[in-house]
C-alpha cells in the first residue's frame, strides 16, 4: 500500500492488491464508498433552509482517508471537490489532536485550501472501534457571510476583509452539536443568521449520516478490507489515468486567454497554461500568468487545482474512479502572488466563479493544440453570478438572493453544445421561478433561450439564456460577477465564436449598460436583465 505523505508523490503501484486478488470485493466496497458520499450530499440537500443549496443544490460532500487523502465523492461540484482535499489537510495539520470523536471543524480560508468566502467546509472525523479511520467533509454556499454587499459577492472589492468574515480552521461542533459561541462572528456579520444557522445544521446532518454509513460499511465488510480499499482506489485510479495519459508522452503545447476586467480597473488580464506530457504526467505551468490583481478575479490555489483536475478528469478519465490517485500523474505550477495562487489578503470572491471558468478555457485550449478532434470549443465561460439583497416588507428582516446563470456549452465533432446548460466548473441548477418569488420580494419577467448567440459551425455552439428579474422593494443591492462581455467564447477548428454576454439595468422603460462585476442600489420597479454568452462552434460551416 501506499502510505506516503498527502503532499504528492511519483510513485504509481504496479497493480492494486485487493482488485487483483478479490475484484468482485473491490467493486462493492468501492461502490459502497461512494455511495456513503452520494447519501451525504442528499441529506445536505433535503434538509438545508437556503434555496441556493436545497433547490440549486450548490454543495458538495466527499470521503476522506485518516491522512486526508479523497477516497470518494459524489458527483456535485467541480470547484468544490478538487479544493476539498486542501481544507481537510488544513485542519488536520492546524487542529491535530482536537479533532476527536464527535468533533466537527469548520473553514472558508481561501488561502488555507478554501474557496471563496461564502463557501463553508464542514470536516468531521470518523473514528470506529476506537481508531481514527477517515474524515468527511462538506462544503455549501452560503447566500451571505458579511462583507461590503448582501451575498458577499461584491462587484468590487480589493481586500478580502470586504468580502465576509474568514474562518481559519476551528472546532465548531462537540459531541454533534453546533457551538454557538464559535460561529458568534459569522452570525454577527452575516445578514441572514438564521439562514445560516439552519444550513450549518443540515451541513452538521449530512456529515453525521457519512459516518454512520461508513460505520455500516466497515461493520459489514471489515475494516481491514475497508482501508485496504482506500489504498487500493487510489492505487487503480492513479495506474488508470497514467495509462491514459502515456499516449501523449513527448507533446508540448501552450494557450493563452484573458479575463475581461478585475472590476478595479485592470483589464483583458491573461492567463497562460503550457502543458508537457512525459512518462504519463502532466506538467501545469501558469508561469506566464498575469500577477495578482487588485480587484477580486484573484484564484485561490485550491480553486486553481479544482479547474485543472476537472479538465483532465473530463477529458481522460470517464470510467475511473475520482479520487487523489487520479491527480498523481498531474503536477501543477502556480507562482505565489499570481493570479492563480494569489497571497493573502488579496481579494479572491470572483476569481472562484469567475478566473476558474478561463483557466478551464486555456487548458482545454492548449490540449486543442494536441489531440484537436477531442477537445470542444469554449463554453460560455462564466458563471453569471447574480446578488440581490434588501429588507423584505413582507418579514422586516433582511434577504439575500443569490443564484449563478446557465449559458451556451461548446460544440465538440459530432455534437451541437447544450443550450441554457451550467457549464464546467459549475454543476448546479437554476432557482425555480415559484422558488424564487415565494422566498424573495422579487418578480421573474423573462427567463428563455437566447437564440442565436451560440457560434455557427458543423456542429453549433450552445446558445445562452436571457434572465429578468425585477426588484420589488426600495433600496436593494445588485451585485453581478461575470466574465465574456468584452471577449468571446472561442471556436475550434473553423466553428465561430459564441456570442458574448451581456447586463442591463431597466428603469422606467431606459435602459443602462452595466459592467461585468457590477454593484448597484436600485429602486423598487428596478429589472436587472442577464443575457448570457453561447458556446462556441465547432469545424467550418457547411453554409
Amino acid at each position: 500500500m501506499d502510505w506516503r505523505p498527502a503532499g504528492g508523490c511519483d510513485y504509481v503501484c504496479e497493480e492494486a492488491r485487493l482488485l487483483i486478488e478479490d475484484p468482485i470485493t473491490f467493486e462493492v466496497t468501492k461502490n459502497a464508498l461512494i455511495a456513503c458520499a452520494r447519501e451525504m450530499t442528499q441529506a445536505l440537500r433535503r434538509a438545508a433552509f437556503s434555496p441556493n443549496i436545497k433547490e440549486r443544490r450548490d454543495c458538495s460532500c466527499a470521503i476522506f482517508d485518516s491522512e486526508g487523502r479523497l477516497v470518494a465523492q459524489s458527483k456535485d461540484i467541480p470547484v468544490h471537490l478538487g479544493a476539498m482535499p486542501l481544507s481537510v489537510r488544513s485542519c488536520i495539520d492546524e487542529l491535530g489532536d482536537q479533532l476527536v470523536d464527535g468533533t466537527m471543524a469548520l473553514l472558508n480560508d481561501p488561502f488555507r485550501g478554501g474557496s471563496h468566502l461564502p463557501d463553508l467546509t464542514l470536516v468531521a472525523p470518523v473514528y470506529f472501534e476506537g481508531q481514527l479511520v477517515a474524515f468527511v467533509a462538506n462544503r455549501a454556499h452560503h447566500a451571505d457571510v458579511g462583507g461590503v454587499s448582501p451575498g458577499s459577492m461584491p462587484g468590487l472589492s480589493t481586500d478580502i476583509s470586504e468580502e465576509g468574515v474568514l474562518i481559519s480552521p476551528r472546532i465548531v461542533v462537540r459531541k454533534r452539536r453546533l457551538e454557538r459561541a464559535a460561529v458568534a462572528d459569522l452570525l454577527e456579520s452575516t445578514r441572514t443568521p438564521d439562514e445560516r444557522l439552519g444550513d450549518l445544521s443540515a451541513q452538521i446532518a449530512a456529515n453525521v449520516v457519512g459516518m454512520k454509513r461508513l460505520h455500516g460499511t466497515m461493520k459489514s465488510h471489515g475494516t481491514i478490507t475497508i482501508l485496504d480499499t482506500f489504498s487500493d482506489l487510489r492505487d487503480y485510479s492513479a495506474k488508470q489515468m497514467q495509462e491514459r495519459l502515456s499516449r501523449l508522452d513527448g507533446e508540448e503545447a501552450e494557450f493563452t486567454d484573458f479575463m475581461d476586467s478585475d472590476g478595479a480597473g485592470n483589464w483583458t488580464i491573461p492567463i497562460t497554461a503550457r502543458l508537457h506530457f512525459d512518462r504519463g504526467r502532466v506538467r501545469v505551468d501558469f508561469s506566464k500568468t498575469a500577477r495578482q490583481v487588485t480587484g477580486n478575479i484573484n484564484c485561490p490555489y485550491a480553486s486553481t487545482l479544482s479547474a485543472v483536475y476537472y479538465v483532465f478528469a473530463t477529458m481522460f478519465g470517464e470510467g475511473i474512479p475520482i479520487n487523489e490517485g487520479c491527480w498523481r500523474t498531474i503536477d501543477v505550477h502556480a507562482p505565489i502572488g499570481s493570479l492563480v495562487n494569489p497571497e493573502y489578503p488579496a481579494a479572491v470572491s470572483a476569481g472562484n466563479v469567475e478566473t476558474t471558468q478561463r483557466i478551464v478555457d486555456v487548458v482545454f485550449g492548449a490540449l486543442a493544440r494536441i489531440i484537436p478532434d477531442e477537445v470542444p470549443a469554449a463554453s460560455q465561460g462564466t458563471m453569471n453570478n447574480l446578488t440581490i439583497g434588501g429588507i423584505d416588507p413582507r418579514t422586516g428582516r433582511a434577504f439575500t438572493f443569490y443564484e449563478t446563470i446557465g449559458g451556451g456549452a461548446g460544440a465538440m465533432r459530432g455534437s451541437d453544445g447544450a443550450s441554457g446548460i451550467h457549464t464546467h466548473m459549475t454543476n448546479t441548477l437554476n432557482t425555480p421561478i415559484e422558488a424564487l418569488e415565494t422566498s424573495y420580494p422579487l418578480r421573474v419577467h423573462r427567463y428563455s433561450i437566447r437564440r442565436g448567440s451560440g457560434g455557427v459551425g458543423k456542429w453549433n455552439g450552445g446558445d445562452g439564456i436571457v434572465r429578468e428579474i425585477e426588484v420589488l422593494v426600495d433600496d436593494a443591492t445588485i451585485s453581478i460577477q461575470s466574465e465574456r462581455r468584452h471577449s468571446s467564447p472561442w471556436g475550434l477548428n473553423g466553428g465561430a465564436p459564441g456570442a458574448p454576454g451581456d447586463n442591463t439595468l431597466i428603469y422606467h422603460g431606459r435602459q443602462y449598460r452595466l459592467q461585468s462585476k457590477s454593484s448597484v442600489t436600485a429602486p423598487a420597479g428596478t429589472i436587472i436583465r442577464i443575457e448570457t454568452p453561447g458556446g462556441g462552434g465547432w469545424g467550418a460551416s457547411d453554409h
